[in-house]
């Protein structure tokens, strides 16, 4: 039985399932003079390379959308005090067909 490759790509995307080492995985995460995506240390497709500036503002957007998210959520149930009584039941829809 041939042995199966631990890396490689499949329709141009990049996998690897060898064990990482902690050299490889910080030094994967860190590559100056990369672009914004590189290669994951294991697993399949690209991470971000935080050496490049635009990785930190892809993190700042998303950790302000995920901010803004739990402040409205929160937000909801708080806000009036009481949940409205008209939530709590099944709602009935009648159809006129004249």
């Amino acid at each position: 039985m041939a042995d199966k490759p631990s890396s490689g790509e499949i329709l141009g995307i990049p996998y690897n399932f060898e064990r990482p080492s902690l050299g490889r995985l910080l030094s994967s995460y860190w590559q100056p003079g990369k672009g914004m995506l590189v290669e994951k240390p294991f697993g399949i497709g690209y991470t971000l390379n935080l050496a490049n500036w635009r990785s930190w503002i892809v993190l700042a957007v998303a950790g302000g959308l995920y901010y803004q998210q739990q402040q409205s959520a929160g937000g909801d149930l708080s806000a009036g005090g009481e949940e409205d009584e008209a939530d709590d039941g099944p709602v009935e829809v009648i159809v006129d067909d004249d």
